[in-house]
């Protein structure tokens, strides 16, 4: 492996240095990346040679002193080319530790995926969701159950993950933790962004992941039709919370807000748009990219029924939404009482918004991935994908056509 590698010896004065001989250190750079080391020698800076890095001089102790800096030079450019022929990452620090006789630090997997953890958790409700979080926890435990499972051991270290750790991760995932294709391909592509940590730290020098195929399967996403939709909104529920948490996602369903973007949602949130209409203006919770909705007369009415309730009130929400799990508790039995076959949901009512509610309906793509706080018109078209209804009702004019032919 071909490296920018320079060795050069110099003076390093002590602070508040008045006079008397100086130590002499070595500066060993690769690659621009400098590492320093002390000769454990010294001289007087008035008897020093800058540029040639020795001591001036004919003398016995000037002999000496330069005898003993060219031996310590061959030493460590000796160790640069044991790295090379061992085909080792060469690095300043490598370099130095080979030449002394002492083992690098060996930076480790787990140690990377701690220090990126570390780091996004300080940044959740910033730059990240609590949610993207959470996968790289999820990673870290996987990583670790894997290690334990496979390697008997609860560590390794960074430059030894090659396409067989991968292959063997990837296999582990499927089988042991019964991941789906999409699942352990999401693990996989988690693991990939902590690797290129790596390399961008000078950990690793190239990616093991290079060739290694990552590819999604297409999966097939529910939504509600109008039917179901309107199955559940007309159902008449014999208690309060039953009724509360179908308002909610109803709410959800005809705004394309999340539970994370519901919950957090202040009466602030909404006002009048250009149009002269209530708008929810407000940051999506996992994207913090801004979304303008303009609200359609059942999401108003949702809100309106619910303006006075005294946790609106206390806390300045917008509806009085109770937790995620509660939620999704309550939203099974709305599901069979409703009799809608289907798991009811946040992503389910994102869908539906994206698809029964704006699209069927002639809204444009681009509107509805504003709206949705999409960062990426692609995100948005997989919910166009699964629109056959809308293909069929867009080519229906086309068959008329051809058919008067």
């Amino acid at each position: 492996m071909k490296t920018n590698f320079s060795l050069l010896f110099y003076l390093k004065k002590p602070k508040n240095y008045v006079k008397g001989a100086v130590p002499i250190y070595l500066r060993i750079t690769v690659d621009g990346k400098p590492v320093e080391m002390s000769a454990s020698r010294k001289c007087e800076p008035e008897l020093w040679n800058a540029k040639a890095g020795h001591m001036c001089g004919t003398k016995e102790d000037a002999k000496t002193l330069n005898a003993y800096l060219d031996k310590m030079k061959a030493g460590v450019t000796a160790s640069h080319t044991l790295l090379c022929v061992e085909d080792e990452e060469i690095t300043a620090e490598g370099v130095k530790c080979k030449f002394l006789g002492k083992a690098e630090k060996a930076h480790t997997l787990c140690e990377a995926i701690k220090v990126h953890n570390k780091g996004m958790k300080a940044l959740v409700g910033k730059d990240y969701a609590s949610g993207t979080l959470k996968r790289f926890e999820v990673l870290e435990r996987h990583v670790l159950n894997f290690l334990s499972f496979n390697y008997n051991t609860s560590d390794i270290a960074i430059k030894k993950i090659d396409h067989e750790f991968i292959s063997g991760f990837d296999f582990y995932l499927r089988t042991e933790k019964a991941n789906t294709n999409n699942t352990a391909i999401k693990h996989l592509k988690n693991l990939g962004k902590i690797v290129r940590i790596c390399m961008a730290n000078k950990w690793i020098s190239a990616d093991p992941f290079f060739g290694y195929k990552l590819k999604s399967k297409d999966v097939h996403r529910n939504y509600l039709t109008a039917d179901e939709l309107q199955r559940i909104a007309e159902k008449e529920f014999t208690t309060q919370r039953l009724s509360q948490v179908r308002d909610f996602f109803l709410f959800s369903c005809y705004t394309g807000l999340s539970y994370a973007d519901v919950y957090k949602l202040r009466p602030s949130d909404i006002g009048i748009g250009a149009d002269g209409e209530r708008w929810i203006v407000t940051y999506r919770q996992k994207t913090n990219t801004r979304a303008a909705i303009p609200l359609l007369p059942i999401a108003e009415a949702i809100l309106d029924r619910y303006k006075d309730h005294p946790v609106c009130i206390n806390y300045d929400r917008a509806l009085p939404v109770s937790s995620n799990q509660k939620m999704n508790e309550y939203l099974v039995e709305i599901a069979a009482i409703a009799d809608v076959a289907k798991t009811l949901g946040n992503r389910i009512a994102k869908r539906t918004f994206a698809t029964t509610i704006t699209l069927m309906n002639g809204v444009p793509i681009e509107s509805v991935s504003k709206m949705l706080g999409h960062t990426n018109l692609r995100t948005t078209q997989l919910y166009a994908k699964i629109l056959d209804e809308k293909v069929g009702s867009d080519m229906a004019p086309l068959r008329q056509l051809f058919a008067s032919v």
